[in-house]
């Protein structure tokens, strides 16, 4: 810490836990990835269960001062990690780390005009968590987030193959925020990178607090602000008697739905042009104890996500207990020709009441979904894509421009075959024909055995 002290106060434990000690070393970072660099299947049933004791997490404050012992920069949120690794035997294995009771806030700093703001704890066996901040004169955002593992903390990863400090680094994908506003999002969010995906929640932050206070003014992600009732995780103060609940299946196994779901309309933004466009029904078919399907309500469903000039990527968060996303790229077919296609699919399920993860699953080898860049891809017949093989989804009236949307609107469609009618007409024309002839014929012979039965009389 470069600029006076500050304190870190873990709060009450949350639904989810591995304790552990304060660590310290620092390993050698690697390059950056984008956010949803890699991504992987991830089953953990027993998060349903919500085992007493064995799923705990904590809450952090952080509370830096400046040389002056006045607050520059405060932090209160809840995350949870899920990462895969290799173990001794070269299968793969998914675990959960959990922020302990006993944090550090080592190398934090307030920041300034020339300097970025930075989040830093410590936990467990030798893990650590970052985030920097930096500001222009009307905002703040997010820079890089940085999180270090050990696959020495056996508690952990007790049979990990590659053993010592792992660091991941990604750019934070938040948008900017009023600078001297306070970010809250009590909703969860998740960022997957490398094998590991970052589950956050009941967030309370500023960077760059003025004058020692933090503000009243608040900015809200936009999954605390749904179209509808809003479902809000459970606050630190009450995720005790959350967590009796844990054992009914109910917040996290919807009824069985008997009609096809409702189409949502999409759409991203890049600055104030919207890049991104997509009409859509999902459905989710989860087979894992029992059949489950699980329709998704675009009321309460929020789209976020990130475009560009070959890569696009839309992430559907439906009252954050599904989230969905679709990857885009663009190819050369020829010299002059580009496509986009469908190329990857993530699904993950979480718990309502502590973001914990279900379920996840994902599949980055798709080819499906391409037409010609500038114009969009529609297809109103139900299609199945396969995640795992416990996960697909289904959808339903698409229609997807995820590069080059125009004034708003979509472009001229491509089609898929399913919805080529011209097809069917022919074979409707051909099977007609064939009635018709077998018809004939059967009359011409019935009337020849006639005839000839006839004769025979004589």
């Amino acid at each position: 810490m470069t600029a006076g002290e500050g304190f870190v106060a873990p709060a009450r434990p949350g639904p989810s836990p591995p304790p552990g000690v304060p660590a310290g070393s620092t390993p050698a970072m690697e390059p950056v990835r984008p956010a949803a660099a890699s991504r992987r299947r991830l089953l953990l049933p027993l998060l349903l269960l919500g085992v007493s004791g064995f799923f705990q997490s904590h809450a952090v404050e952080v509370d830096i001062k400046d040389a002056s012992n006045a607050t520059c920069l405060y932090a209160n949120w809840m995350m949870r990690f899920l990462i895969i690794y290799e173990s001794n035997t070269s299968d793969y294995k998914t675990t959960t780390l959990n922020l302990s009771s006993s944090v550090t806030h080592n190398g934090s700093v307030c920041g300034n005009d020339t300097q970025a703001a930075l989040v830093a704890v410590q936990f467990g066996e030798g893990h650590s968590w970052s985030i920097n901040f930096t500001k222009t004169n009307e905002t703040f955002q997010g820079d890089l987030v940085t999180f270090t593992y050990n696959t020495n903390d056996t508690a952990v990863f007790p049979d990990a193959k590659r053993k010592g400090p792992v660091s991941v680094v990604v750019k934070d994908p938040a948008h900017p925020v009023q600078l001297n506003n306070v970010y809250v999002c009590h909703n969860g969010d998740f960022i997957e990178a490398e094998n590991v995906t970052q589950v956050f929640w009941n967030i309370t932050l500023q960077p760059f607090v003025q004058n020692g206070t933090v503000s009243k003014k608040e900015s809200r992600c936009r999954a605390d602000t749904p179209t509808s009732a809003p479902t809000v995780l459970p606050t630190t103060a009450n995720v005790t008697t959350a967590s009796t609940t844990t054992l009914s299946p109910a917040p996290t196994t919807p009824p069985k739905p008997v009609e096809n779901p409702d189409t949502g309309n999409y759409s991203l933004k890049s600055g104030n042009k919207t890049c991104l466009l997509a009409t859509v029904g999902l459905q989710l078919n989860v087979s894992q104890d029992k059949p489950l399907l699980i329709n998704i309500n675009p009321k309460t469903t929020i789209a976020d996500g990130a475009c560009g000039n070959t890569t696009a990527t839309l992430k559907l968060n439906d009252g954050n207990s599904t989230l969905i996303s679709f990857t885009f790229v663009v190819k050369n077919t020829s010299a002059s020709v580009q496509k986009f296609y469908l190329k990857e699919v993530n699904v993950t399920l979480l718990n309502r009441l502590n973001g914990s993860v279900i379920s996840s699953a994902d599949n980055h080898n798709f080819s499906k979904w391409d037409a010609f860049l500038g114009s969009s891809y529609m297809c109103r017949k139900e299609q199945t894509l396969d995640i795992s093989e416990d996960i697909q989804v289904h959808t339903f009236n698409l229609r997807i421009q995820p590069f080059l949307v125009e004034a708003n609107k979509f472009a001229t469609a491509q089609e898929c075959s399913l919805d080529d009618d011209s097809i069917l007409i022919p074979i409707v024309v051909g099977a007609a024909l064939a009635v018709l002839i077998a018809i004939i014929v059967v009359a011409y012979i019935i009337g020849r055995r006639k005839s000839y039965a006839g004769y025979q009389t004589l």
